[in-house]
């Protein structure tokens, strides 16, 4: 009899030991919440749960229908499916669409600043969720996530790639497969701040390519580049011409923010 008993018992003082843990941890978050308490993603103030705070959720511009097909660019109204915006016409991009979650404003900006030069990677989770409803669509039909690559130089001084966290995140969300070192940035480049359209272009013009190893991977494939902000899309056509280039069956864009300078009617 007490050699059936020795089992129970040390089972017993394994669920105790568990429940211990468990109540110490759950004690330990407690009192970090209420030391230090959440704070807003954008103005640091004090709000409840996670998120951004009421004044900042009211000046986040998120982008809804109606917008451009082809770049994602929000109309004044409603002119019907498959119309196109002056832009998608008068210079068409190599990615076939485009998708933001917000416009690119204030709040926006700090949104990414922080993430992207002051290691607030706290703030992906949440970026890449509001991402992942706004590409639904993209993501739906996707092979794979691409990021955009940092120069292995910038890549040191910065630490991680901001692009590559909201990869990681959508491809949580999303359950697309995200490789971070199917394309490579060959060619250091100058920051695009400040650049003009042309200027832009010329800049990251073969910057960009396929490592010879991941051909396979995208040959054939369906990709969604990922990156933090759209301005004139240089970049993000950039890194989609190497992809058609190394056989990608499609490539479409997803980004936090894009400039969108008014809302513009369609053709």
């Amino acid at each position: 009899m007490s050699l059936s008993l020795a089992p129970i018992r040390l089972g017993q003082l394994r669920v105790m030991a568990s429940a211990a843990r468990s109540a110490c941890g759950h004690l330990a978050k407690l009192t970090l919440d209420i030391a230090l308490p959440t704070l807003c993603i954008a103005c640091r103030e004090p709000v409840d749960g996670e998120g951004v705070c009421a004044a900042c959720w009211g000046k986040l511009s998120f982008i809804e229908r109606p917008y451009c097909p082809k770049l994602g660019i929000p109309f004044v109204y409603d002119p019907g499916p498959e119309l196109l915006s002056m832009e998608a016409i008068a210079a068409p991009p190599a990615y076939a669409r485009a998708r933001a979650a917000v416009r690119y404003d204030d709040v926006a900006s700090t949104l990414v600043h922080a993430l992207k030069y002051q290691d607030r990677t706290d703030l992906a989770p949440i970026m890449g969720r509001w991402m992942t409803r706004a590409g639904h669509e993209l993501l739906a039909d996707a092979d794979l996530l691409v990021p955009v690559p940092l120069h292995w130089r910038r890549g040191f001084s910065r630490r991680y790639n901001q692009s590559g966290a909201l990869a990681r995140v959508i491809a949580r969300s999303s359950g697309v497969r995200m490789s971070g070192d199917t394309l490579r940035r060959v060619r250091a480049t100058e920051q695009q701040v400040g650049l003009s359209r042309t200027q832009r272009a010329s800049n990251v013009q073969g910057a960009f390519q396929v490592s010879s190893d991941r051909l396979h991977d995208v040959q054939g494939r369906r990709v969604v580049i990922v990156d933090d902000v759209l301005t004139t899309g240089a970049t993000v056509d950039a890194c989609a011409r190497a992809l058609l280039r190394a056989k990608a069956a499609e490539v479409s864009v997803l980004v936090f923010a894009r400039v969108v300078d008014a809302p513009r009617a369609p053709i």
